[in-house]
């Protein structure tokens, strides 16, 4: 009796092949199912940026200006001419008050500055009474003395002309918007990466992951695409609503600014890997993140200018990767330059991204 031998190297009819799979594409084809399956993580993508810019942008937008709360001392036609002069101006809110009554107003922060007027008319004195410490009561005191030496019969030597710019591009949501882009890139980088690799690691799961045909490298490009594929949706709606409702343009090339996107979202992400290197605890992670990014959130400039700071700094707050990103973003999309016009920040990211990757693949544990 004979027996039949099926050579392995052929197949039956109708069955197909086995498909070879790569590690890493399922990887980020996993990390995106199981993103878009939790709705917290999808509001703080895509919702939570939308919040700050509304936020913030109604709490700066451009406001006329405030009227000016001004005590005139009763004296007689004096302290009347005063009145009459300031009134005039809608900037300024004028009232005559007894001199008690102004003193306690002016101590109490219910007006800015107390004048005091002497004199006839061509020999008018003014005394301003105000607070030094406080900034409104200085320009109180400037903006009513002007007024008052005007009336008063005082010419200009030289004509000056006022030019409010109130047009998209100088105002702070303008300054702002590429600001919030950068912290996003930056805390996506960080937490999107750094801390969801080391909750893989916690819920063992890179355990399992070690057992697989994966290398270490493909596991690092996977978590980084995955993020670089969230981060399309957050920049998208950021950039969308701050133009549509708040009319934020974009005055440089817009392929320039995709790729300093994706320039740095690749920094921050190679940055989250090496923070979630060795991270075996959530409380670990947590703080070395927070190490990581407040001294960025306080001196790169993400709501006010890092000119800012002393001269002294200024070398370490322009070798920051938040730093370099912010500036170029609001460069391209302020001014309109163009990415080659920067080529010390782009290496700055490439050096920030570059080594803080390699540093983590060579440092990156399973457990």
């Amino acid at each position: 009796m004979t027996q039949r031998e099926t050579s392995p190297e052929k197949s039956s009819p109708g069955v197909d092949a086995p498909r070879s799979y790569s590690p890493m594409w399922q990887l980020v084809r996993a990390r995106l199912t199981e993103f878009w399956r939790e709705p917290e993580a999808v509001f703080w993508v895509c919702g939570f940026p939308i919040v700050m810019v509304l936020a913030l942008g109604i709490a700066f937008r451009n406001q006329p200006v405030e009227s000016v709360a001004v005590d005139i001392v009763e004296n007689g036609t004096a302290s009347a001419w005063a009145n009459e002069q300031l009134t005039k101006n809608e900037r300024f809110d004028a009232e005559v008050q007894s001199t008690e009554a102004s003193a306690t107003r002016l101590r109490t922060g219910k007006t800015d500055l107390v004048v005091t007027v002497t004199g006839i008319e061509g020999k008018r004195e003014f005394q301003f009474a105000f607070d030094p410490t406080r900034p409104e009561s200085v320009l109180a005191r400037n903006a009513v003395n002007d007024q008052l030496q005007r009336a008063a019969g005082r010419q200009d030597v030289a004509q000056s002309k006022d030019v409010e710019l109130t047009e998209p591009g100088g105002r702070y949501i303008d300054f702002l918007v590429p600001g919030l882009l950068g912290m996003g890139l930056m805390g996506g980088g960080l937490w999107g990466v750094g801390f969801v690799t080391v909750d893989m690691r916690i819920r063992k799961l890179l355990k399992r992951f070690l057992a697989t045909p994966m290398k270490k490298s493909q596991f690092l490009a996977g978590i980084m695409i995955s993020r670089l594929i969230f981060m399309i949706p957050e920049v998208l709606i950021l950039l969308i609503f701050s133009r549509y409702v708040f009319d934020v343009r974009i005055h440089g090339s817009l392929l320039d600014l995709v790729l300093l996107i994706i320039l740095g979202a690749g920094t921050f992400s190679g940055l989250g890997l090496l923070v979630a290197s060795r991270a075996n605890t959530l409380e670990a992670v947590n703080g070395l993140m927070n190490l990581v990014m407040l001294p960025m959130w306080m001196l790169s400039g993400i709501f006010f200018s890092s000119e800012r700071f002393p001269d002294a700094v200024q070398p370490f707050i322009k070798a920051l990767p938040l730093t370099a990103l912010i500036d170029m973003l609001r460069s391209i999309m302020l001014e309109g330059t163009s990415l080659m016009q920067h080529l010390p920040q782009i290496g700055i990211l490439i050096a920030w991204g570059l080594t803080t990757f390699f540093l983590a693949l060579r440092w990156f544990r399973w457990s």
